[in-house]
């Protein structure tokens, strides 16, 4: 859940690079709310059959799409990758299949034109908290 607290608080960060747990746990908890309130949007009868939407679950879909959009590009910085690559979305099964494996790729270890690496950030970050508890 942190990683997703983490990604709503950078909700409009496109500099920088994400690791692959943050892109991952952010989508695996979207994927879950969706779902939740979809349920609820059935259960209180604010859910469209005809042009198959809730209210509940499209202003969510609202609410999300600038974080998705930040740590899609944050992702695609850390394989060194520019965020337009996005744009393969509009390209039907090819270009989403494109996407998944890049989505998959490890990063770049160390620099790279997006920053530093975030993985590198988080193990000198956890260090310095040991030393400091110690």
């Amino acid at each position: 859940m942190n990683w997703y607290l983490l990604t709503i608080k950078k909700y409009a960060v496109f500099q920088g690079r994400a690791r692959r747990k943050e892109f991952w746990m952010f989508a695996l908890f979207n994927i879950l709310f969706s779902i939740i309130l979809g349920i609820i949007d059935v259960l209180i009868g604010t859910y469209n059959w005809q042009s198959d939407t809730g209210l509940l679950s499209s202003i969510y879909s609202l609410f999300v799409i600038l974080p998705n959009l930040a740590v899609t590009t944050r992702r695609l910085h850390d394989i060194n990758r520019s965020g337009w690559w996005q744009l393969l979305y509009l390209i039907p099964i090819i270009g989403w299949l494109v996407l998944l494996y890049f989505f998959v790729s490890k990063g770049n270890i160390g620099t790279n034109r997006f920053g530093e690496d975030p993985k590198q950030n988080d193990l000198n970050t956890s260090d310095q908290t040991t030393k400091l508890v110690v």
